[in-house]
């Protein structure tokens, strides 16, 4: 039998057992575990989803099901260092955000969920960020950026900005 490589460090396995008591059982760790998980490698990987199965005492679909019904949490590769996504809503639509999305793509040489070469940045439309006081609008990683202008936006995701955690 060959030996996998672990992808949960010893330092996620300890953050999300320190999370257990916060929660009424161990299935109730599957989303927090997820965030963990994201947070370090910016994707959850399948092998991720097995580990944490295995440290819930799930069922690997169980982890995956949660997973995929949040559609949060990228399997195939890691998302950039800032993750923005920018709101489609009725809301920022009307005033530009579909037009934003356009030229943030295009300004930075990618696709709607694509990442940049130097993986500094993945722009995803976004269905709703309940901002709507503030459209068009931003979230990147965590912070709300607001009534954004195609240059202010590309600006503002040119700054620093730590991860989401």
């Amino acid at each position: 039998m060959i030996a996998r490589k672990k992808i949960l460090t010893d330092e996620m396995v300890a953050k999300i057992e320190s999370l257990a008591p916060r929660y009424p059982n161990r299935r109730a760790l599957t989303l927090p575990a997820l965030h963990v998980v994201y947070a370090e490698l910016r994707h959850v990987p399948l092998e991720a989803v097995v580990e944490i199965a295995e440290l819930l005492g799930l069922a690997p679909a169980e982890v995956q099901d949660t997973l995929s019904f949040y559609q949060f949490f990228p399997q195939e590769k890691p998302c950039g260092q800032v993750r923005a996504f920018v709101c489609r809503s009725v809301s920022c639509a009307l005033r530009g955000g579909d037009q934003l999305l356009e030229h943030l793509c295009h300004a930075n040489g990618i696709e709607p969920y694509g990442t940049t070469p130097d993986g500094r940045l993945t722009i995803e439309p976004a269905e709703c960020l309940g901002a709507c006081d503030f459209a068009p609008c931003i979230l990147a990683n965590d912070d709300l950026l607001a009534s954004m202008t195609p240059e202010a936006a590309q600006a503002e995701l040119e700054k620093p900005r730590g991860r989401a955690t």
